[in-house]
């Protein structure tokens, strides 16, 4: 079957399209790029450097991946971008490859919504079905869990870990860790309480709302020291995987936690 290439495209001879791929008009493809198969790739866009794209992928006009990471540190080291399957990736989004500082490579799941003008800067690790709205931004060294939502005009300060199924509002700003499952929001973010809305609608429970909900009072409105906290939830709550999720997430943060 092959690939559907525009004439106008100029797609390096050694990059791996597979069939079923379609690449628009003024598109330009590197020569170490492989996109996977029925993957849609729009006009006027730039695929570079060592990229790998996965299948089903749908890429908008604008759209620029796999350049060099914007540090002034990065000497043209060979790092990378992944991105996985059936992501849809919005005009004049940015995806930078690595640097050097840390696992070489910058990755995105399968199934994510990137929005217009969104950015993900080197090294960032970014999970499954997750929404980045118009214009939110990551600095470098980001993780993302699970179907998190990060509202428009959002900036993520580097190294700060945001949680599965957390909730960010929008035009906020974040310089610590967002908690799994929880909603935050502001000019420098706090904690609003669960993002119930959301676990309802992905078929949480009403039992595991309620232990959620239970937590996030006794660690961040019950006015006592974080250990503290967390002793108590383990001593006054039953476990279950998402109450873990949370905890583990607690005592492994480096950067401290919003609250």
């Amino acid at each position: 079957m092959g690939a559907d290439i525009h004439p106008s495209a100029v797609v390096s001879p050694e990059a791996k399209i597979a069939d079923g791929v379609s690449i628009g008009p003024f598109s330009v493809i590197g020569q170490r790029v492989e996109i996977g198969k029925d993957t849609v790739i729009d006009s006027h866009v730039v695929i570079d450097g060592n990229t790998v794209i996965g299948q089903r992928n749908r890429i908008y006009p604008y759209v620029s991946l796999g350049l060099p990471p914007q540090d002034v540190g990065y000497s043209g080291e060979d790092t990378r971008l992944v991105i996985g399957d059936d992501n849809v990736i919005r005009e004049f989004v940015t995806v930078n490859r690595a640097t050097t500082k840390q696992d070489r490579v910058t990755r995105i799941g399968s199934h994510n919504y990137l929005m217009a003008y969104a950015h993900v800067a080197h090294d960032c690790m970014l999970g499954n079905s997750i929404i980045m709205s118009n214009a939110a931004t990551l600095g470098g060294h980001i993780e993302i869990g699970d179907k998190a939502i990060i509202g428009g005009l959002v900036a993520i300060h580097q190294f700060v870990r945001i949680g599965a199924y957390a909730f960010i509002g929008g035009m906020s700003a974040t310089v610590k860790d967002i908690p799994p499952f929880m909603m935050a929001s502001g000019a420098r973010a706090k904690l609003y309480g669960l993002n119930v809305r959301g676990l309802k609608r992905e078929g949480f429970s009403r039992e595991k709302i309620d232990g959620l909900k239970r937590a996030y009072q006794i660690i961040w409105r019950d006015h006592q020291l974080m250990n503290e906290a967390l002793k108590r939830v383990q001593e006054e709550i039953a476990p279950f995987e998402e109450l873990d999720m949370l905890l583990d997430f607690l005592a492994s943060s480096k950067r401290g936690v919003v609250r």
